[in-house]
């Protein structure tokens, strides 16, 4: 097993930054990929984006590409989302996750995920 735990969300301006950040413990061993997720009321979780965790390969959904950046740190088995240029419609509640395997090239969909934190919400005001 391996457990997740976000930490960083917030209440922020249009315009502003911040920073999430995702604990892992546990299982960590077995970790291919992490990736970030986010959803928005009444919507469905949609894919933000992922990192391998060895390699470091980042890869992103076109709505954030070039605003948001995501890291890892595997001695503190943290991985982290850097929300640049922030937008209201960026609210959300923001997930990460962790795979156990690799499935796809992209690991953009929620079901090739193994664990998932609790989330964190992030609102950016107008």
């Amino acid at each position: 097993q391996v457990q997740l735990v976000e930490s960083g969300g917030g209440l922020l301006q249009a315009g502003g930054s911040l920073r999430l950040a995702c604990a892992a413990s546990g299982r960590t061993a077995s970790t291919v990929a992490m990736g970030w997720f986010r959803q928005a009321p009444g919507k469905e979780r949609e894919f933000v984006g992922r990192i391998t965790w060895i390699s470091g390969i980042t890869y992103y959904a076109d709505s954030v590409k070039g605003r948001f950046t995501i890291s890892r740190d595997n001695a503190k088995n943290t991985m982290y989302l850097q929300m640049n240029s922030l937008k209201p419609e960026d609210t959300a509640v923001y997930y990460c996750a962790a795979a156990s395997r690799f499935t796809s090239v992209t690991m953009r969909t929620l079901v090739e995920y193994d664990y998932w934190g609790q989330g964190t919400q992030v609102t950016v005001s107008s």
